[in-house]
This record gives structure tokens, C-alpha cells and sequence, in this order.
């Protein structure tokens, strides 16, 4: 079965960004984002490839963009809608959406998984994941105290669309 994968980092109070940049520094999940995506189509908004400073290697980049003159500063695939999006990555067996807010908001209903690091705490932020209702199913949970390189602590929280007969 095909797999639409929403990954994601978010605060207590789901706060994703400020300024379009992180309001954490966690290499742990930097390094689980790595582990999960590559090899992989990953789905993001205009702003999210705009924060990236380089292509992250080994992804096929799809940019979501109302802008119909938009030119990445890479080299990806833009598009204008995320069913656009969902087409060009219906190749490959698992897809991320990667963000921001209002992307995630969208794949909500298209997504099987979301791939969830909660940050135990709550941050000013312009930018928010949705709410996860009763159709998702939590099917795994992993904490990590904080450390000397992650001053919050957080879980990996797995979830899976629950399946309605």
C-alpha cells in the first residue's frame, strides 16, 4: 500500500515556526527527518523551500506555489495545488509532506501516517500543525529527556488513519 507520510515537529501547543525558522534545535530529530525522508518525494510549501539553505540530497523536491511565475532557487518540481503534487509523487511507495502549516493543514486528509516529534513546550510561532482528531490512531511512542544538545525534551509519536468498516 501506498504511504503519504506527514513529518513533522511541533510544541505542546503545535506551534511549527517563527520567521520561517525552527524555535528548537534538536539534532536527534534532524537525524530521524534524514533517516525517514531520503530516497524519498518530499511535498513542502514555497516558505519551506525557502528556509532550506541548500536541496536537501537525495529527495526529490515538490514545491507547492500559487505563484505561477515562482522559480526555485534549486532545482525541483513546482506545482499549484497539492493534488498536483500527490500526481508526481504517486511513484513512489512512501512520500513526506514536510510542511508548513497550511500544506499540512491540506494533506490532512490525503495523508495514511504522520510521523509526530512533539517538543514538550510551548513557543511563539506564526506558523501551526493542525489538530489531530479521533480519525488518527496513535500506534507509537518514543521520549527523549533533554540532554546537553537538546535543551527540550520530546517524543517520536507515530500515528496511522484509523480505518473505519
Amino acid at each position: 500500500m501506498r504511504q503519504l507520510i506527514i513529518i513533522a515537529a511541533a510544541a505542546e501547543n503545535n506551534a511549527l515556526g517563527i520567521n520561517n525558522d525552527l524555535p528548537w534545535h534538536l539534532p536527534d530529530d534532524f537525524k530521524r527527518f534524514k533517516a525517514l525522508t531520503t530516497g524519498h518525494k518530499i511535498i513542502m510549501g514555497r516558505k519551506t523551500l525557502e528556509s532550506f539553505p541548500k536541496a536537501l540530497p537525495n529527495r526529490e523536491h515538490i514545491v507547492i506555489t500559487r505563484d505561477r511565475e515562482y522559480v526555485p532557487k534549486f532545482p525541483c518540481i513546482v506545482v499549484h495545488s497539492l493534488p498536483e503534487a500527490l500526481e508526481h509523487a504517486a511513484t513512489d511507495a512512501r512520500s513526506f509532506i514536510i510542511g508548513g502549516g497550511e500544506i499540512y493543514k491540506q494533506a490532512m486528509e490525503f495523508a495514511t501516517d504522520i510521523e509526530l516529534t512533539r517538543v514538550h513546550s510551548s513557543f511563539e510561532a506564526d506558523t501551526f500543525f493542525p489538530e489531530i482528531d479521533a480519525s488518527w490512531n496513535l500506534v507509537k511512542e518514543e521520549y527523549h529527556p533533554k540532554d546537553d544538545k537538546h535543551a527540550f525534551d520530546f517524543t517520536y509519536m507515530t500515528y496511522t488513519k484509523r480505518l473505519y468498516y
